[in-house]
């Protein structure tokens, strides 16, 4: 119980009466930085936070490689600083606890087992059954069912750069979801431009590793959406190399050239341009496609860091610190060389009152 006499009230009247916030002079400061972060230096800082969604959506031992595919790509994104709680994983198999694995709990995307993409903090958020067609919609365009928790959505806003990255058994305008139904193109782009009315979203890139993959993007009609996909209609999207000892393939090619060039490339300083062209046709077999024609910035000065990183989340701070042996003129003093009290928009100083109350 905290006991006050009227000298301690007095002292902390004064002080409300007389403390005054400091304006934060360091606007031109905060510009350059906005700027610095903004890679195509214009210094619209609408870029704000990432988010992945990451889909395998193939089930079966033999499409080990898909599942291979969407992990490697989530231990990408959380290596580049992506939380947990900005990615969405689906992964339609568990093979890292198929009764076929040899070695439990791995999930391998190299023959020789170099990486396990599984590790120990794997967090997949929509597991078997639950990786559908109408959960992919609904997480996208925000229509989760009430019971969903946080975990399982999707919350993006207007400064949300999202990487899509999807992988599993396509066709010309389709990709299967657990072999039993289909994604369509039309409904993707139709997804897509949900998210564009509600303002779920800055920029997208929408990676897709499957056959006639191209496809996937051709019906997009909203504004700031890159679309890459592993081949072109007609072609086939092939897998890169197996491990004999479960007798299956591993890695698709595309994403086996993008995961080495992500190894080999810090994102911060290399460009969406160069990502472009991780696997050339003699490497991939397939023609990788790329779409930029709804995207406003030009992909040669944007960093691959606007998708495959994170935005830190800082505030600029000028101010005075007042020792708490201040008496009230030397206050006074203070206040007389203040700039008059602004409209504050963020930090403020507390004194406790334990400093002027005794116990």
């Amino acid at each position: 119980m905290f006991r006050c006499n009227i000298n301690s009230i007095v002292l902390i009247v004064s002080l409300l009466f007389h403390f005054q916030w400091k304006v934060d002079t360091s606007q031109s400061l905060e510009h350059k930085l906005e700027t610095l972060y903004n890679a195509d230096g214009s210094g619209s800082a609408v870029h704000t936070n990432n988010w992945a969604v990451i889909v395998g959506a193939s089930r079966f031992w033999f499409n080990y490689r898909h599942v291979a595919n969407a992990l490697s790509i989530y231990r990408s994104v959380k290596r580049f600083g992506i939380p947990d709680s900005q990615i969405i994983l689906m992964i339609s198999d568990d093979m890292a606890c198929d009764s076929r694995n040899p070695k439990p709990g791995t999930v391998f995307n190299n023959g020789q087992h170099h990486i396990n993409v599984y590790g120990d903090d794997v967090e997949v958020d929509y597991r078997g059954y639950e990786v559908t067609t109408e959960n992919f919609i609904r997480l996208l365009t925000g229509r989760v069912l009430s019971p969903t928790p946080k975990s399982k959505r999707l919350l993006t806003n207007s400064g949300s750069n999202i990487l899509i990255y999807m992988t599993g058994h396509g066709g010309d305008g389709f990709l299967k979801f657990q072999d039993s139904e289909e994604l369509t193109s039309m409904e993707l782009a139709n997804a897509f431009e949900q998210m564009h009315q509600k303002q779920r979203y800055n920029e997208i890139l929408f990676i897709i590793d499957t056959c006639q993959a191209e496809s996937m993007s051709s019906k997009i009609y909203s504004p700031n959406i890159i679309g890459i996909g592993s081949s072109k209609v007609g072609e086939d999207s092939l897998s890169h190399h197996g491990d004999p000892s479960i007798g299956v393939y591993v890695i698709d090619r595309y994403t086996y050239y993008v995961l080495d060039f992500l190894e080999k490339h810090s994102p911060s300083k290399t460009t969406l341009n160069e990502f472009f062209d991780v696997c050339p046709k003699r490497l991939c077999i397939s023609t990788v496609s790329v779409r930029t024609d709804s995207y406003a910035r030009d992909p040669r000065k944007v960093a691959l860091s606007d998708f495959f990183g994170n935005v830190a989340d800082f505030n600029i701070i000028k101010e005075q610190m007042i020792p708490l042996n201040t008496t009230l003129p030397q206050l006074d003093n203070i206040n007389n060389q203040s700039s008059p009290m602004p409209t504050f928009s963020s930090n403020w100083n507390i004194i406790p009152l334990s400093n002027y109350m005794s116990n």
